[in-house]
């Protein structure tokens, strides 16, 4: 279960090797703890890339993307992150790679989704670039800005304080979260239960972001646009 790619080297790897880059590298410097498929990705054999595949938490929610889908047939992309030392396109070639691997050695996995977290990092153009569809543009009400520590929170982290006074006075951060579906088996976008939305309705929409930079002619405000990030995903915040 290894593959070498265009001076890329990418392999399975243990998950507390991945936890500790992705902590590290990662903008959040949060993992998701139902992770369970860690890929690395190496440039001159040196660790430059992670990806992590697990449930979403919110799996009854998410499962129901596509119709008829099976408890374990699906999965997230719950982390990736990147390091700028890598040559160009290799994000979109270790995506390929990691599915190509999933469909191989996990065949009861029909499609992945992830997020992207167009607040704080970029609007997916990974995804865009790597065969994913888009099935979501919805203005972010989920990550919320703690105004003590200025640290950003998703709602599922905030859980036991959403009762109270002080969370409801947390200001959700200025920005979009975008999904995206990756289909490992096509016949299963014939069940997909939402519209796929063309590409161009994100500018349409001004949820444009790249690189923790809000892209200009974005109607949202440039309160938030100096927030720095390396990658995407609602589900990385979670």
């Amino acid at each position: 279960m290894l593959t070498i790619v265009k001076q890329l080297l990418i392999k399975p790897i243990i998950a507390s090797i991945a936890n500790k880059f992705v902590k590290l590298h990662h903008y959040s410097k949060k993992v998701v703890p139902n992770s369970n498929i860690h890929f690395g990705i190496f440039s001159k054999n040196k660790l430059s890339g992670v990806m992590q595949f697990g449930s979403p938490i919110n799996k009854k929610g998410t499962i129901n993307l596509v119709k008829n889908t099976k408890w374990y047939g699906m999965l997230e992309l719950n982390r990736m992150v990147f390091l700028n030392n890598l040559p160009k396109n290799s994000e979109s070639r270790a995506i390929a790679v990691c599915m190509k691997l999933i469909k191989k050695h996990y065949p009861q996995i029909e499609w992945v989704v992830s997020f992207a977290d167009g607040t704080q990092c970029g609007d997916g153009i990974i995804y865009r670039a790597s065969g994913f569809v888009l099935t979501a543009i919805r203005e972010n009400t989920a990550i919320r800005i703690n105004p003590k520590t200025g640290e950003s929170v998703h709602i599922i982290q905030a859980h036991h304080k959403m009762i109270t006074k002080e969370f409801k006075k947390w200001q959700p951060i200025k920005g979009f979260q975008l999904r995206y579906i990756y289909f490992l088996n096509q016949e299963a976008k014939n069940r997909l239960t939402v519209p796929i939305i063309p590409f161009s309705k994100i500018k349409e929409m001004g949820a444009s972001m790249y690189k923790g930079l809000r892209v200009p002619n974005s109607r949202v405000s440039d309160d938030q646009s100096k927030i720095d990030g390396a990658n995407p995903i609602h589900s990385l915040q979670k």
